[in-house]
C-alpha cells in the first residue's frame, strides 16, 4: 500500500523538503562545530576542547528525547522544529558566553546547539517512513548526502563571518554562531510550514493494524523491540560505534592542528580545510553507500565502514604535522562513518514495526549521542595526557567489537 500514487507523491515532496533543510542545517552545524573546540580551548584550556564537543553531542542525544516524544504523538514535524529551535537558542547563548567570557554559559549554549544536530540526524529517518523496501537506504542516504553542501561550505565560512561581524562589535569567534542561529531558524520555519502531510503519521495510517502497538510506544517498548531483533541490535551498534570513533577523533583534530599552526588566520583556514575534507567524506558518497546498501545488503556495508574507520585511525595516528595525511585520514573517517550510519540506520528502521519506529529511532540516537559524548569528553583528557596519536589508536581498537557483531548471524 505504501507505493500508492498519493504516498509516492508525498514521498517525493518530503524528500525535496528534507534535502533543502539539510543543506541549511548543515551550514549552521558545520559553521559552529568547526571552531567550537578552538573556542573552548581558548576560554578554558585544552581539556575543555573535548568537553565542548561532548556537550554538543550529548545535547543532540538528550534533546532527541523530547523531540522523539513529540514525534510519537504528533509526527516528524513538531519534533524536528523543536530540535532546530533548541539549536537557535544554543547558538545565541554561545555568542553571549563569548561576549561575557563566561565558560558555564558556553557549555550550556553548546549543549543546546546540539539540538540542530539532533534535527539533522532525525531527518534521515523521515526519509524512510514512506520508502519502498528496495529504496530505503537510497532515500535515507539522499538526505544524509544533502548535508554535504552546507557542511563543506560551513567551516570555510568561519573566517568570513568573523570578519563581517567583528566591525559591528561582535567578539572573535562569535560570527560563526550568529550565522548558525540564522540557518537553524530558517530550517525550523521551512519544516513548520511545509512538512504537511506528516510522513510518519501517513505511514502509520497505511500500516497494517497488527503492525501498530495497542498504545503509544514508550522507551521500555523501544528497548524491547531492539532486544527482540538481531537486525535492530546490529543497527543500533553500528550507528553508535561509528559515531563514537568519528566524534572522538574529529573533535580533537582542530586542537591537534593548533599544536603546530599558531597564527589565528592560518589556523582557521587549515582547520576549515581539514574539517571540510572530513565532512565531504561523511556525506558526499552517501548516495553510493545507499545504493550499495540496497544492492549488496546491510551487513557488508557495515563491515566496509568498520575497515575504513580502522584505516583512518591508523593514518591519523601517524600523521603528526603532515596536514595532507591528516586530511586523507579525516576523509576516510567520514566515509567509514557514512557506511555505519546509512546501513545501520536502514537496518534498524526496517527491523522494527512501524508503530515502534519513532521510539526505537530516537532511542538509537540517544545511545549514539551519549556514547559519543563520553568518547568526546575522554578524548580531550587522552590528548592532554598522552597525545593525539594515542587517541587515534584507541579509536581504532573500538571498532573491533562491531566487526565481530556484524560477522555473527544470530
Amino acid at each position: 500500500m505504501i507505493d500508492t500514487p498519493p504516498a509516492a507523491a508525498l514521498q517525493r515532496r518530503t524528500l525535496g523538503l528534507l534535502v533543502s533543510t539539510q543543506v541549511i542545517g548543515g551550514l549552521g552545524v558545520a559553521s559552529g562545530v568547526s571552531i567550537g573546540a578552538l573556542l573552548a580551548a581558548e576560554m578554558a584550556g585544552p581539556t575543555a576542547a573535548g568537553l565542548s564537543g561532548s556537550a554538543a553531542v550529548i545535547g543532540a542525544a538528550l534533546i532527541a528525547i523530547p523531540a522523539t516524544r513529540l514525534m510519537r504523538t504528533g509526527g516528524r514535524r513538531p519534533g524536528l522544529v523543536f530540535a532546530y529551535a533548541a539549536g537557535v537558542t544554543g547558538s545565541l547563548l554561545v555568542v553571549t558566553a563569548v561576549w561575557l567570557q563566561w565558560v558555564p554559559l558556553l557549555f550550556l549554549g553548546t549543549f543546546l546547539f546540539g539540538g540542530a544536530s539532533a534535527a539533522n540526524l532525525q531527518s534521515r529517518y523521515a526519509a524512510v517512513d514512506l520508502a519502498d523496501r528496495d529504496r530505503r537506504a537510497r532515500h535515507l542516504s539522499l538526505v544524509v548526502w544533502a548535508t554535504t553542501l552546507g557542511a563543506v561550505v560551513g567551516p570555510n565560512l568561519a573566517p568570513f563571518t568573523d570578519r563581517v561581524t567583528m566591525p559591528w562589535g561582535a567578539p572573535e569567534y562569535a560570527g560563526p554562531y550568529l550565522f548558525s542561529a540564522l540557518a537553524f531558524g530558517l530550517g525550523a520555519v521551512a519544516l513548520f510550514v511545509l512538512l504537511r502531510p506528516d510522513p510518519l503519521l501517513t505511514a502509520r495510517s497505511l500500516a497494517d493494524v497488527s503492525d501498530l502497538p495497542e498504545k503509544s510506544s514508550s522507551w521500555r517498548s523501544a528497548f524491547a523491540a531492539i532486544r527482540a531483533s538481531v537486525g535492530a541490535r546490529l543497527g543500533v551498534s553500528a550507528v553508535a560505534v561509528g559515531h563514537v570513533v568519528m566524534v572522538g577523533v574529529m573533535s580533537m583534530t582542530p586542537v591537534h592542528i593548533g599544536g603546530y599552526v599558531h597564527e589565528h588566520g592560518d589556523l582557521l583556514r587549515i582547520v576549515g580545510l581539514v574539517i571540510s575534507v572530513h565532512i565531504t567524506g561523511m556525506y558526499a558518497l552517501s548516495p553510493v553507500i545507499g545504493w550499495a546498501t540496497d544492492r549488496f545488503g546491510r551487513r557488508p556495508v557495515i563491515l566496509s565502514g568498520v575497515v575504513l574507520l580502522a584505516l583512518a585511525c591508523a593514518l591519523s595516528a601517524t600523521a603528526g604535522d603532515r596536514t595532507v595525511q591528516l586530511s586523507v585520514a579525516l576523509g576516510l573517517l567520514g566515509v567509514g562513518w557514512g557506511g555505519t550510519m546509512v546501513a545501520g540506520s536502514t537496518l534498524l528502521s526496517e527491523s522494527v514495526p512501524v508503530g515502534e519506529r519513532a521510539g526505537v529511532q530516537g532511542l538509537s540516537d540517544v545511545i549514539m549521542g551519549v556514547s559519543a559524548a563520553t568518547a568526546g569528553a575522554l578524548a580531550g583528557v587522552v590528548v592532554d595526557l598522552f597525545g593525539y596519536a594515542t587517541l587515534s589508536v584507541l579509536a581504532g581498537i573500538a571498532v573491533v567489537p562491531l566487526a565481530a557483531l556484524a560477522l555473527r548471524r544470530s
